[in-house]
């Protein structure tokens, strides 16, 4: 707008709004009305896409004023220039701050204003009367959004160009950017063209890692940086061809974001990281059982190349079918996270690799306790069936073979993979409505044998709670089954929980009188509720010996009774 007419914001117009949140869907031609003070917008042309702007924004517009019978009062179409503002920051009239917020790119509506949220009574003279309701065509050319990162004003994104998609770096990711840093002189004090550095790790300072985080790849941004987010009190001594940056100095940078490399955790306890270096096709990944085809490079930390397979055209490609052991676990495990063609960079720590051992391998000596580096590419892959892709008698059978493979596991000591096995064999037959009678048999004699074995594993694993959870899953297909319930007791023994577990073991002596291991176990207990009252006979003792301290002087003298202990039933 013109130097005479600037569309001031109203200095009456101080009350909150209370606006919806996302611009109202409208047909063109629609007029709707916008919160709820009187502000209606009518859509004379879509916008592209679905972003608005937002509160900090700076816009571009063109429009045009009128009063209701038609009497113009201004128009930057008339002269030719555009009208550029921040939005949200008071410094037009509270209809334009509302409604402009509800456009897209490009798009054009005419707002009807109430007085209430343009000039309220006492109008802008000579040309806008009191208590005067605008209309203004608008056509929003476009705007840069303006970003608060740390919320404290300490840092302010501007974007000067959008990035690709809707991705961020995140702590773990080598991030490739561009930079350059000035003073509010302008003066160059800091210069970089292609620098890649892990986000957490941070660069130059601080605020280029905070930025990166909020940025996508391909974006382009200029930061206003306060001294806490750059050099703070200290300020930064000129070196090489960066100069010096005084004390509390305010920086201005301008910074591309280029490109990065994710780089993730592929175990809890970090010690399998997974860089991509080239991403991969779609969104499928290998499950556990597909048969995956690779190309592989592995090296020692020295860059001893120990193993290459699938580089040469006369050599096949590796093939490995994952989660059946035929190759480290570090490398199981990453490569059910890969997509296809995906290039990744794997570092694995001797616990997921050859561990303590040396391992003689193609090409060179695997040393004990080596932390290895695989170069993989994932060619292709064969997902094993899942159960949705199965018939009834698929899952059965299905179901069956994971069975077997769990207890050839659990045999061999290997309880968390036999585990695995049991609940992959439960979950094809979980849902059994569509079975036949025979067939839902079947189904429950194999529930309750996994479920069963599962629960043994737990208790290797000391995952009590998991036992007596599946434990339970068994007694509620068989409240007979002497099994469920003597390693239900095991689990509450382990979780003190005593009086649920004699409930749990006479029960089972009442259907199996004879079971050896059940008596066994019975001992056990008793030995546990033995213990367990002279713990609490001791403690009360303690306790009222200190309340007999502190007592009256009648109750001083009196003997202090000796707490009982918990009796037991021993019955069997």
């Amino acid at each position: 707008m013109d130097e005479d007419f600037d569309i001031p914001a109203a200095n009456e117009m101080d009350a909150d709004m209370d606006l919806p949140d996302d611009a109202p869907m409208m047909k063109v031609g629609e007029e709707k009305e916008i919160g709820n003070q009187g502000l209606k917008k009518k859509l004379v042309k879509e916008g592209e896409g679905w972003d608005t702007p937002e509160n900090g924004d700076e816009v571009e517009v063109h429009y045009t004023g009128t009063l209701l019978d038609g009497t113009q009062f201004d128009s930057s179409r008339d002269r030719g220039t555009p009208f550029k503002f921040t939005l949200g920051q008071g410094n037009v009239i509270k209809g334009w701050d509302i409604g402009i917020k509800t456009m897209k790119k490009g798009e054009n509506a005419v707002f009807t204003i109430p007085p209430e949220l343009a000039y309220g009574e006492s109008g802008s003279p000579p040309t806008i009367p009191p208590n005067a309701t605008l209309q203004f065509d608008v056509e929003l050319l476009s705007w840069t959004s303006v970003k608060d990162i740390c919320k404290d004003g300490g840092i302010i994104k501007k974007i000067l160009k959008e990035g690709e998609k809707w991705e961020n770096p995140k702590d773990l990711d080598e991030v490739l950017v561009n930079y350059e840093a000035r003073l509010e002189d302008g003066t160059v004090v800091g210069k970089a063209d292609g620098v890649e550095f892990t986000v957490k790790d941070g660069h130059f300072c601080p605020t280029l890692a905070k930025a990166v985080k909020t940025m996508k790849k391909g974006e382009k941004v200029l930061l206003a940086v306060k001294p806490q987010y750059g050099f703070g009190e200290k300020g930064k001594s000129a070196s090489g061809d960066e100069g010096a940056v005084p004390p509390n100095a305010t920086l201005q940078i301008a910074l591309e974001l280029v490109s990065w490399k994710t780089v993730s955790e592929i175990t809890d306890d970090k010690k399998v990281i997974k860089k991509i270096l080239k991403e991969g096709d779609g969104f499928e990944r290998p499950n556990e059982g597909a048969v995956v085809k690779v190309k592989l490079i592995g090296k020692l930390q020295d860059g001893t190349v120990f193993v290459k397979k699938g580089h040469s055209e006369e050599e096949q490609l590796f093939e490995f079918k994952t989660d059946e052991e035929q190759v480290i676990d570090g490398l199981d495990r990453a490569v059910i996270t890969m997509k296809k063609n995906e290039v990744a960079l794997l570092t694995i720590a001797p616990e997921y690799a050859f561990g303590s051992a040396e391992s003689q391998q193609e090409l060179a000596v695997v040393p004990p306790n080596s932390t290895v580096h695989y170069e993989v590419e994932l060619v292709s892959f064969e997902k094993e069936k899942e159960s949705w892709d199965m018939n009834t008698e698929e899952k059965i059978e299905a179901a069956g073979k994971k069975k077997e493979q769990g207890n050839t596991l659990f045999k061999a000591g290997k309880y968390a993979r036999a585990s695995k096995r049991y609940e992959k064999a439960v979950k094809y037959i979980e849902y059994d409505t569509s079975f036949g009678d025979e067939e839902k048999k079947q189904a429950k004699a194999l529930k309750v044998a996994c479920n069963l074995n599962n629960a043994a594993c737990k208790l290797k694993l000391k995952d009590f709670k998991q036992a007596e959870k599946l434990c339970t899953k068994v007694l509620d297909l068989d409240s007979r089954n002497v099994k469920a319930l003597y390693r239900r007791a095991q689990a509450y023994i382990q979780m003190a929980d005593l009086d649920l577990a004699e409930f749990d073991i006479k029960k089972a002596l009442e259907i199996d009188p004879d079971n050896r291991d059940v008596k066994l176990e019975y001992k056990t207990l008793k030995e546990k509720m033995k213990e367990y009252n002279k713990k609490e006979a001791k403690f009360y003792g303690n306790m009222f010996a200190k309340m007999s301290m502190f007592g009256s002087a009648e109750s001083n003298k009196a003997e202090p009774k000796e707490a009982e202990p918990m009796s037991v039933d021993s019955k069997a």
